[in-house]
């Protein structure tokens, strides 16, 4: 089945339903998601082998474009699960790129700190081979519902700069704090805290510090091609945010003007 035919089976019998529920009741989309991977649609963007879709951000920009008016709700989650899963794709492990790839796994992003933009208020302390990350992040999507959150934080050795890390969803220190219920609410947007959650230090994604080019190379691109489709209005908030906090700390010059065009384009 062609994936523009697995989408429209998917709106119709199970999208359309579960965004009714999301919407009237503020539930978690769950079985949405759960259908957009057994399509193919959460691997969309991921290598083809072993079992993703192989395909652009183009396509998957399409995806959240059609599925925004049926459920808003899982429009976001897809949002955030993509560019996510772009920094998944580019600098995870094999088994974490398989899950993604086959539909198994949701992810999202847990890059904006609760309170001043960049990595303030958190920290991350290496003992051997564990990590130990500190932090509060604001407007994650999905937050509770995602099986991994692609998290940031100050270097652990390198000056200046973040750096990033796959944290699985059930790791020990890692909650949601309680949250109201409720239709705009329904992505599961909330806080996650960190108090502290350790990780093994193979968890991290690319090289320590360097977080904000990677952010730069692998999410905004896909940010700026679903602004281009669906719109900046319709774009979730914490995705702005993300542009503008790393525009602000993006350590070389093409970075810092690429991240500051891309917050523009996203206000």
């Amino acid at each position: 089945m062609s994936y523009p035919s697995a989408l429209h089976d998917v709106l119709d019998h199970v999208i359309g339903p579960a965004g009714e529920l999301a919407y009237q009741e503020g539930k978690f989309p769950r079985t949405a998601v759960t259908a957009l991977g057994r399509a193919g649609l959460l691997g969309l963007t991921c290598s083809a082998e072993p079992a993703g879709g192989g395909t652009d951000l183009a396509l998957a920009a399409e995806v959240v474009a059609r599925v925004l008016p049926v459920c808003p709700a899982t429009a976001a989650v897809l949002q955030s699960h993509y560019a996510a899963a772009a920094v998944v794709e580019a600098y995870g492990g094999g088994w974490l790129r398989g899950e993604v790839a086959a539909g198994r796994h949701l992810c999202t992003l847990a890059v904006v700190e609760d309170g001043v933009g960049g990595a303030v208020g958190s920290t991350a302390r290496r003992t051997g081979g564990v990590v130990a990350l500190r932090a509060r992040k604001r407007d994650v999507v999905a937050a509770g519902e995602a099986d991994s959150y692609v998290w940031s934080s100050p270097p652990v050795a390198s000056d200046g700069g973040l750096t990033l890390w796959g944290v699985p969803a059930h790791a020990t220190g890692l909650f949601v704090p309680a949250r109201a219920t409720g239709a705009p609410l329904a992505s599961a947007t909330s806080t996650v805290v960190a108090d502290p959650v350790r990780v093994p230090a193979e968890a991290m994604l690319g090289a320590d510090g360097e977080g904000s080019e990677i952010l730069v190379g692998a999410v905004l691109p896909w940010l700026l091609e679903l602004c281009g489709v669906v719109g900046s209005d319709a774009l979730h908030p914490s995705l702005g945010a993300l542009a503008r906090s790393v525009s602000g700390t993006s350590r070389t010059g093409d970075g810092q003007a690429f991240a500051a065009s891309a917050a523009m384009a996203l206000r």
